[in-house]
């Protein structure tokens, strides 16, 4: 008998009933499949170890710099905190001495609040809040001086420039079609000691400088580099930095030796107080060397060095150098980056910081490439020329022309840093080339105390000494005197010392001639009749002086004294003019 055969799904059906009919078993205890089986510690026997304390603090300094600020940045900011109500307590005393006519304490107390601000905790959080607390009070010293010089004596201090850069800063500009590809060739062919990109910024300024309105400002300063370029390159070359960075000198001046931003920056190459402080560019209430080209010069190339050395990369130099480093590795350490077109675009740089590098780099590349955008045919200016010397007592820089036989203008413009007219004692002052041995052989022929009062006088073909003495309102005989003869006969190209104050002195005149005028109202009609006589024949307003001198016993020949009272007659309106 054959054997019945079962088809298969008939098998798979019944075993399936008999699984599902069958008693099940209790369940297990639940066990973590994806957890492993905690491993059994077994501990070792204590060693007998003599182990010293840890003393407190002692891997602290190993910590992580974010670590570190965290562990220490509630003391920090208590001091922060401190700092900046005291910078607005200074800054409050300064505006209101400032509203009562006390400019000289206003600075003081100005000073005084930017100190606070950029000393004290090295915390990134709170630096980061002082620095921000400095440019909101900058900004306003800066508006609060700016309405008041407008205001002040024009002789007081010189005038200060704006940079024609400083409106650009902040603005984008597009990139023209093609002019990207003609960049990158010409920065290909370009030889130069700072690197060189055609970065989508720096195309949109040269863009920018192409055009009529960039155009005059980049031709404006690449005219006025002139002046100053060979002492500049001079000095890069001697400090080790790139030749290349006078064009920073550009950005952030235009070559203006008295140029101040709205952030109190000042000089050529634009250093705060602190910063100019710490490369050794003294402040003073008569001079500033912020101010002065050669040792701007000097101060900015080895800060640039030191920001190098630091970053290691000239373009984030660069940027530290306009905003500070402790901005710049505080966007370094937010994003991980030490690049600077990496940080240009997480926006993690000032907007002014992040157009600088930019605005500097076009300005290389066009200026290397001259003839491709039309700057070939450019005449700088003449390079300033000068003999430097130290004069040994405060000295006039009146008495600097006279003896140069030059303007007084072109002595203040070599010595931008003197704010006065006034040059201290034993202080370097710039003299035209070749005349610096004349100039000290000149001073010694005047007392050390009179060098900021009594003048030179170079005698013309036609000058007599009555002539002379009644320029400068003082007598023949005074003349004579200061000379150390009894009496002159000048001969022309004769250099006389002429012992009288300088225009911007004590107005001695006008008080004498106040009170000369109320003793002539007081006097008799003959008196004040030969008064109006007197008025009518000069054309002049202060006729009493003439009047008194006519009456005063006369100890000494009539006519220096006669010269002396009709000088001072007709000098007073132009003294009080100047």
């Amino acid at each position: 008998m054959k054997p019945t055969r079962i088809p298969c799904s008939i098998l798979i059906l019944v075993l399936s009933a008999l699984a599902g009919c069958s008693v099940t078993p209790p369940p297990a205890k639940f066990i973590n499949s994806f957890v492993p089986p905690q491993p059994k510690i077994t501990r070792p026997a204590a060693l007998d170890l003599d182990i010293p304390p840890i003393p407190s603090g002692y891997y602290q300094h190993e910590a992580p710099v974010l670590w570190a600020d965290v562990q220490t940045s509630t003391n920090n900011s208590a001091d922060a905190d401190q700092r900046v109500m005291q910078a607005e307590a200074r800054f409050k005393s300064g505006t209101e001495l400032l509203a009562a006519g006390q400019a000289a304490a206003a600075r003081i107390e100005f000073d005084a609040s930017m100190a606070l601000l950029t000393g004290g905790s090295q915390n990134l959080a709170d630096r980061a809040r002082l620095e921000a607390k400095f440019r909101e009070l900058t900004e306003a010293i800066y508006r609060l001086e700016l309405e008041k010089s407008l205001s002040a004596s024009p002789n007081a201090e010189p005038a200060f420039d704006s940079n024609p850069v400083e409106e650009i800063v902040e603005m984008t500009f597009p990139v023209e079609p093609g002019l990207t590809g003609q960049v990158k060739a010409q920065v290909m062919a370009t030889v130069s000691q700072l690197p060189l990109e055609a970065a989508d910024p720096v195309v949109g300024f040269i863009n920018y400088f192409s055009g009529t309105r960039g155009r005059r400002v980049l031709v404006y300063g690449l005219t006025r580099a002139g002046r100053y370029a060979p002492m500049i390159r001079r000095i890069l070359d001697e400090e080790g930095v790139p030749q290349e960075l006078i064009y920073l000198a550009q950005a952030e001046s235009s070559f203006t030796p008295r140029a101040v931003s709205r952030m109190r920056a000042t000089g050529m190459w634009q250093f705060i107080q602190s910063r100019g402080r710490e490369y050794g560019l003294t402040q003073t209430g008569g001079t500033d060397d912020r101010l002065d080209p050669e040792k701007a010069t000097r101060a900015a190339a080895r800060h640039l060095r030191d920001l190098y050395t630091q970053f290691g990369d000239w373009y984030l130099a660069i940027a530290a150098y306009n905003c500070g480093p402790m901005n710049v590795e505080r966007a370094v350490q937010r994003s991980g980056y030490a690049d600077f077109w990496e940080l240009y675009k997480r926006n993690l740089l000032p907007r002014e910081t992040a157009n600088y590098l930019p605005i500097i780099l076009a300005m290389t590349i066009m200026s290397k490439n001259a003839k491709d955008y039309g700057l070939e045919g450019l005449v700088p200016d003449a390079p300033l020329e000068y003999d430097t010397l130290k004069v040994p007592s405060a000295t006039h820089l009146s008495l600097l022309a006279d003896s140069t036989g030059r303007p007084i203008s072109e002595i203040r413009d070599l010595n931008p840093a003197i704010l006065k007219l006034t040059a201290p004692e034993n202080y370097d002052v710039h003299v035209p080339k070749g005349s610096g041995s004349n100039v000290m052989a000149a001073l010694e022929a005047i007392p050390a105390e009179k060098r900021t009062s009594w003048r030179f006088h170079r005698v013309g073909g036609s000058d007599t000494m009555s002539a002379i003495a009644r320029q400068y309102g003082t007598s023949e005989k005074s003349i004579a005197t200061a000379n150390r003869v009894e009496e002159i006969t000048p001969e022309a190209g004769d250099l006389l010392v002429v012992p009288v104050s300088y225009p911007d002195s004590k107005p001695v005149v006008a008080r004498s001639t106040k009170s000369s005028s109320s003793k002539a109202r007081a006097s008799t009609k003959k008196r004040t009749a030969v008064t109006k006589a007197s008025v009518k024949e000069q054309s002049k307003p202060k006729p009493t002086l003439t009047a008194q001198a006519k009456r005063q016993p006369q100890k000494t020949s009539a006519k220096p004294r006669t010269i002396a009272a009709a000088t001072l007659v007709r000098n007073t309106p132009r003294t009080q003019s100047r």
